[in-house]
């Protein structure tokens, strides 16, 4: 009987495991870049009448409740399909979730109302929680300590080039119902090509074992020093949340703040710009980290970068078109740490809890968008500054956070993963 190529099966693995996390990050970015459009269809039919300048308005408003709506089910789906990986399997966690955020986008593509918008953002939040990290852990789990940190760079380059992707699709297709459907037939599509992928090892030697507990998210916090770890790398990376889900998603409204003239800059533009420099980011400190045998070294200098690009986006971000769009590029190279990031939080803990620590992590980052979001209200009604301003007091904090946070992080580079947590 002829046996299975390894090398071929590792290589599907890791096609699998990339092509999820953009098709993820493709339809995550979505509503971010076709915002403006859907709800300027969307408000006049739910408020008829209604004049240009409250419409701009409501966008706004509404565009930040669909936005936390959306984090707030991949905070939700991040703790059910990463229990559901330790208890079930990897797979059952990379053929569900996909199947879940592909017909809600679909549907998304067919709303009338911002009620059924903000449920179908928080259904497809919930349903794409669950593909990076499944897929992350798997690949983790499949590859050699010394290696390891290639496959990770790889599925998350190939997966930050779906933003690219988004962004190039919304300035291409020119109605917003039609990005959506093709979000989630591209999900769909995907669904045949993970046939044949192969359960991690080192978990189906332990599904079996009725004596080690598996996906017991308490675990994350049962000590001081696990509950340090997974705070620490969290906060490591919430800086690439505030960038991307308040710099670069809203820079029309920020960038017209900073002078530059109204509808200058476009919110598809700036994610996709944004997301060309994460992509080549990706690659960078995936490298660095392999090449210095470091995460956190690499995580270090990445952090710093992010922390330049945001101090250039307020400096000089409202000179022209071409400076904003050039700084947005910058910044997006210096939070591509997330290859880095998610490589970490899957060595960090056992095999029994990898899944639900790898699923979460990035899930409740994501989902620190609402507590930004709260701390930037707060932040305007404590020192009554206007929003500008607010913006950059909040930037100082999230980072400020994230260097303490890097700081007691643990160093994992060439980890044995194959053992459980107690």
């Amino acid at each position: 009987m002829k046996q299975p190529n390894p090398n071929k099966n590792l290589n599907k693995l890791i096609i699998v495991a990339a092509l999820g996390y953009f098709v993820d990050i493709y339809d995550l970015l979505l509503f971010g870049v076709e915002r403006f459009d859907s709800l300027n269809e969307i408000l006049p039919e739910q408020y008829p009448g209604i004049s240009d300048s409250v419409k701009k308005t409501l966008n706004l408003i509404y565009g930040k409740l669909l936005l936390n709506w959306q984090m707030a089910g991949m905070l939700f789906g991040g703790i059910f399909w990463g229990i559901l990986g330790d208890k079930k399997g990897r797979l059952s966690v990379l053929f569900g979730s996909i199947l879940v955020y592909s017909i809600a986008n679909i549907l998304n593509g067919m709303v009338h109302s911002t009620n059924a918008y903000m449920v179908l953002r928080f259904v497809s939040g919930f349903g794409l929680a669950g593909e990076l990290g499944a897929g992350i852990t798997l690949v983790s789990e499949s590859m050699s300590k010394e290696k390891r940190g290639y496959g990770t760079m790889i599925v998350a380059t190939v997966g930050v080039f779906g933003a690219v992707v988004a962004g190039f699709m919304g300035e291409v297709i020119t109605n917003w119902r039609n990005s959506f459907f093709l979000g989630g037939g591209m999900g769909l599509a995907l669904l045949v090509l993970r046939i044949g992928v192969f359960e991690s090892g080192m978990f189906a030697a332990i599904k079996a074992e009725s004596n080690v507990k598996k996906g017991n998210i308490l675990q994350l916090f049962s000590s001081q020093k696990s509950i340090v770890k997974y705070l620490c790398i969290i906060f490591v990376t919430v800086p690439v949340w505030y960038v991307m889900g308040t710099l670069v998603l809203f820079s029309p409204e920020l960038s017209e703040m900073m002078g530059l003239p109204e509808k200058s800059i476009s919110a598809g533009r700036a994610i996709m710009f944004a997301y060309a420099g994460i992509t080549v980011g990706d690659i960078a400190s995936g490298l660095i980290s392999q090449w210095l045998r470091s995460r956190k070294k690499a995580l270090a200098l990445f952090l710093s970068l992010t922390t330049l690009g945001t101090v250039l986006y307020f400096l000089y971000g409202g000179t022209s078109v071409f400076v904003f769009y050039t700084i947005v590029t910058f910044i997006g190279f210096a939070t591509g740490y997330w290859a880095v990031f998610i490589s970490t939080a899957s060595e960090l803990f056992g095999t029994n809890i990898r899944a639900t620590a790898t699923t979460t992590a990035p899930n409740f980052v994501r989902a620190s968008t609402i507590l930004i979001s709260l701390l930037l209200n707060l932040v305007i009604s404590v020192f009554a500054v206007d929003k500008l301003l607010a913006t950059k007091i909040t930037g100082c904090i999230i980072i400020g956070i994230g260097f303490v946070a890097l700081y007691f992080l643990e160093e994992t580079f060439a980890k044995d993963l194959n053992y459980v947590e107690e």
